[in-house]
């Protein structure tokens, strides 16, 4: 008689089985060519309760049980003003999936809100990521880990060109300026949104969303601050009809940018001009 699994191990097994080449090998592949984790690190996984940080979880996990560089884990969840159920929520998730999470509190919804009520999200964003840095840091830990995706990568790609005027990726390791000996690292960023989707939905799973006061009281105006990432989205979903790589493409060319071709660029915060060259 076959052995019945608990329920954190079905999940465990659906991803090194079921969504291997979606999953696991995207997440392996990433960890290996961006260098994300080295010896004798010790790494704040960084966890808001939503599907991408729940799944870095378990994924970051089943790394540690088999790889063989030493390293050591921390699951790190900060309360930013959660209400009861969003917190009940995040506490009965990892519970379910056997995350043994460390929480801490901040009041980040409140002074984000505070500071900036029409707009909070870029503040809230900002404000979290120093808490979880110095947090992280008191226990000693030397990276962070967050839970952005090829399709964060691919979006704000887009974004970039479209909102901001500018060819602008999104880095897999970042160094804290800010935090010295800190490193930011993005587990994911080789892993596409809706396999992610799949997955939850394959085990039956739910999650938190962004939990701060100012999305639950969104009413999908214009003035959306979501609405360019999701007209982007959108936009993505419909050259995916036409051109089913696209996304792919969007990828690849963050990592094959050709200088020479481009009238003018930035390095290191400084502007260059191909005239620069043109007459050597």
């Amino acid at each position: 008689m076959p052995k019945v699994l608990e329920k954190h191990q079905q999940i465990e097994r659906s991803i090194i089985t079921t969504y291997r080449k979606t999953l696991w090998s995207p997440f392996v592949l990433a960890v290996k060519k961006y260098r994300l984790i080295e010896k004798n690190d010790k790494i704040a996984v960084c966890i808001s309760g939503g599907k991408d940080s729940m799944l870095l979880a378990k994924l970051m996990q089943e790394l540690h049980r088999h790889s063989e560089i030493p390293f050591e884990l921390v699951f790190l969840v900060m309360d930013p003003g959660y209400n009861e159920a969003n917190r009940k929520k995040i506490e009965e998730n990892a519970a379910l999936m056997r995350v043994p999470i460390t929480v801490f509190e901040s009041d980040v919804f409140a002074a984000a809100d505070a500071a900036c009520a029409e707009a909070p999200c870029y503040l809230c964003a900002r404000m979290r990521r120093g808490h979880l840095y110095a947090k992280a840091k008191e226990l000693g830990c030397n990276k962070i880990a967050l839970g952005h995706h090829k399709s964060d990568v691919i979006e704000t790609t887009v974004m970039g060109m479209l909102y901001g005027g500018q060819i602008q990726g999104m880095l897999p390791r970042i160094k804290s300026t800010n935090f010295e000996g800190m490193e930011l690292i993005r587990p994911l960023y080789c892993i596409l949104e809706n396999d992610i989707l799949r997955w939850k939905e394959y085990n039956g799973l739910d999650f938190i969303a962004c939990a701060c006061k100012f999305t639950q009281n969104l009413t999908g105006s214009d003035e959306d601050t979501f609405s360019a990432r999701r007209k982007v989205k959108e936009l993505i979903a419909e050259l995916k009809k036409e051109n089913p790589n696209v996304e792919n493409n969007i990828f690849q060319s963050i990592h094959n940018v050709q200088l020479d071709t481009l009238a003018e660029y930035k390095k290191d915060g400084e502007k260059h001009s191909f005239l620069e060259k043109f007459d050597d």
